[in-house]
Order: C-alpha cells, then structure tokens, then sequence
C-alpha cells in the first residue's frame, strides 16, 4: 500500500470563484454564499459541478427559500431528473423521494443509490425539511480514495471482477430499529419489481478517469464466487471505504441540502433519533452505464434485458 496520492486531498482551489471550505480531509466540502435555484449563471453552476466532482460531496446551509418546485427545477439545470425506479415520488412532483422516517427507522446502511439498474443516477441532491433535534446524521464515504489505498494484490483482484446487484436484499439487516411489518412495506414498495444488474467493481469516473470501487449494500454475489467467499470479498472491500479517514459526516438543519457525486461514493443515515421526525426530499441525476478498468459496461440481468 502506497501513500495517498496528493490529487486526493479535499483542498480548496484557489482558482475557483465559490467560498469552498472542506470539511473533512478527504471528502466533503461547505459552499457558502450561495443561494440555490434554478437561475444561477452558467459560470457558477459550472463551479458547482467542478466543486461536486473534486469533492464528492457539497453542503449548503440556510438554504429556506429552496421549496420542492425549486430543488426539481435546480436538478434540471444540474443535469436530467429521473425519478426513482420503484419508489412512487412525492405528492405533487415529478422526481422527488421523500425520505420521512417519522418512524424513527431510516436506511443505515452504506450503499450506492440505485446501482441495481446499469445506468444508475450520476447525482443527488438532499434537501432537510425537518430533522431530529439529535441524531441523524448523514454519512458519506469516498471509493476514489477507498480503492488508490487498496494493496496491490487487492486492486489486481478486483480490477477484472464484477458484481451482481440487485434491490431484492435483506431489509430487515439495512433498517435499524424498523419492525418486521416496517421493513415487509417497504421489501413490497421498493422490490415492486426485482432488478439485477453486473457491474464491474472497480468504475471508471466518467469525467476524471479515478478508478474507485462500485460495492455496498446492493451487491448480491461476485461473478464466479460463491456466497460465502463473496460475502468474506464485500466486508474486506467495504472495510476499506468506509475507514474513518475516508469519510464526513453531516449534522443536518433545515434548509440545508447535500449534493454528491453518486459515481464515487457510498453514504448512509445514522438512525440514532429514536421516535424524532426525519423528513427529507431527494432528487437523483440521470447517469451513464458504468465501465470498468477493461472498458466493459454493466449489463443488466434482470427484468430480462430486449434482445437485439
């Protein structure tokens, strides 16, 4: 294992025209001053998209005046909207996810949004409507720096691997503190329909050429391995990007919003709120089918893909 190379350190560029501040060494970055909508200029939008890129994940504070209709219209000069494959959107809009656990249950465990279908969301943005008074918190990890500190027998082995992904996992394993009829709802919205999808494990960005490492919580099993050595493979593999070092950790408020670059990171909630409301609304990118370091895309398994 090599040191970290210094193109991964999460500094601030002096040549950029936003007030960047990093939050942690290696991921994450607050912008401030900045109030989002859809009527930015093409120079600033253009800084936040390069800002996403370097630091994976962004954070605005304050942001009030950033209703449902103004987070969509932001996604639409950010990139293309989609909504979520099986979850229905929120009442009244197009794209957004509501994310309430007013249960006091949230999804706590590290994944990648959606890498169950190939062309798997580029982006998402969180916004805060309401938030625990304690806990809560998000958590975010960078796969970039998670696969440059792999051993090298490590990266040999996973650079030519690939996995099989799939929305139909264990539930009752991803929500903390969710009762057996809480996650069963949920297993019946979210699995609606069954999605299976080979992905290589190691992608390549599509913008900056970083190889970084494609697992979390929707891997089912490692082309060519059984169960058992698959699930030994995913704890190394997610041992490794979910280091300490690799990570941040945001204390939300309302009004803030969260934007990260979905090919180069895993997150996950901390459900630590007990009975407290935690209501938040997402919306995700459009993204490209993934390649790995041979240049082979993903390929989906499941619903049977059209044939040619």
């Amino acid at each position: 294992m090599t040191a970290l190379n210094q193109r991964f350190v999460n500094a601030h560029e002096a040549e950029s025209p936003l007030d960047i501040v990093p939050v942690a060494g290696r991921i994450g970055a607050q912008i401030r001053g900045i109030s989002l909508s859809a009527d930015l200029d093409d120079a600033i939008l253009a800084a936040i998209r390069d800002a996403l890129v370097r630091h994976k994940v962004i954070f605005f504070r304050n942001q009030e005046g950033f209703d449902d209709a103004g987070q969509e219209a932001f996604a639409a000069r950010l990139g293309t909207p989609v909504p979520h494959p099986t979850v229905p959107v929120a009442e009244g809009s197009r794209y957004l996810l509501e994310l309430d656990s007013k249960e006091g249950y949230a999804a706590s465990s590290w994944h990648t949004d959606v890498t169950f279908v190939p062309d798997y969301p580029e982006a998402s943005i969180l916004r805060a409507i309401e938030v625990p008074e304690a806990g809560g918190d998000t958590l975010w990890a960078n796969t970039a720096t998670a696969y440059e500190e792999l051993p090298d027998a490590l990266k040999a082995l996973v650079d030519n691997l690939r996995a099989i992904h799939t929305n139909a996992y264990d539930y009752a394993a991803v929500f903390a503190n969710a009762s057996r009829e809480q996650f069963e709802k949920h297993r019946q919205v979210f699995a609606s329909t069954v999605y299976e999808t080979e992905h290589p494990v190691v992608r390549v960005h599509p913008v900056t050429g970083e190889r970084s490492l494609l697992v979390g919580h929707f891997v089912k099993q490692f082309v060519g391995l059984n169960g058992a050595d698959s699930d030994r493979l995913l704890s190394i593999l997610q041992d490794h990007v979910t280091k300490p070092e690799n990570t941040v950790r945001w204390r939300w408020q309302p009004g803030d919003v969260a934007i990260w670059d979905n090919r180069a990171t895993q997150h996950r909630a901390v459900a630590d709120f007990g009975p407290q409301r935690r209501n938040l609304r997402r919306v995700t990118i459009a993204g490209t089918v993934p390649v790995g370091v041979d240049g082979q895309p993903s390929r989906a398994l499941k619903p049977e893909p059209l044939s040619a």
